[in-house]
C-alpha cells in the first residue's frame, strides 16, 4: 500500500495541482485513460468544494493506493454541510451568487465507485471517494 498526504492552501490554482498529483500517484499501476480522466474529474469537484466552501484555511488531500483500489480523501475546516442528503441532490447549491451549478457531488458519484461525505456544521467536511482500477 502507498499513501500520500498533501496539505494545500485554499486557492483555485490548487485545483489543477490536485488533478496532476492524483494522476502522478496512480501512474505506477498504469490505469486506463478513462479511469484517469474519471478520477481527475472527481478530484476537481471535491477540491473545488473545499476551496469554495472550506474557508480560508488550508485543506488536505490524502491519497491511498492498495493494489488497484484508490481512496481519495479531501478534508477542509470550513462551515460544514447542514443537510448532506440535500447537498447530494443535483442542482443543489448554497452559492447562487457565484452561479454554481450544484452538480459537484453528482459528478463525483458518477465517476467513482463510492462517495462518502462526513460533515458537521461549523467543523468542516471530509469527502471520501474510492475507485477500483482495471489498469
Amino acid at each position: 500500500m502507498n499513501k500520500v498526504c498533501i496539505k494545500m492552501e485554499s486557492l483555485p490554482a490548487n485545483i489543477s495541482f490536485a488533478r496532476v498529483a492524483v494522476t502522478a500517484f496512480i501512474s505506477p499501476i498504469d490505469p486506463l485513460v478513462t479511469e484517469t480522466s474519471d478520477i481527475k474529474t472527481a478530484v476537481s469537484e471535491a477540491v473545488t468544494n473545499a476551496v469554495i466552501h472550506g474557508g480560508p484555511d488550508p485543506f488536505e488531500m490524502v491519497l491511498s493506493l492498495h493494489e488497484k483500489k484508490i481512496t481519495i480523501e479531501v478534508s477542509d475546516n470550513g462551515i460544514g454541510i447542514e443537510d448532506i442528503e440535500a447537498a447530494r441532490q443535483p442542482l443543489f447549491t448554497t452559492k447562487e451568487d457565484m452561479e454554481r451549478s450544484g452538480l459537484g457531488f453528482t459528478v463525483m458519484e458518477s465517476f467513482m465507485d463510492t462517495v462518502e461525505i462526513e460533515s458537521t456544521p461549523g467543523n468542516g467536511t471530509k469527502v471520501i471517494m474510492t475507485k477500483s482500477l482495471q489498469g
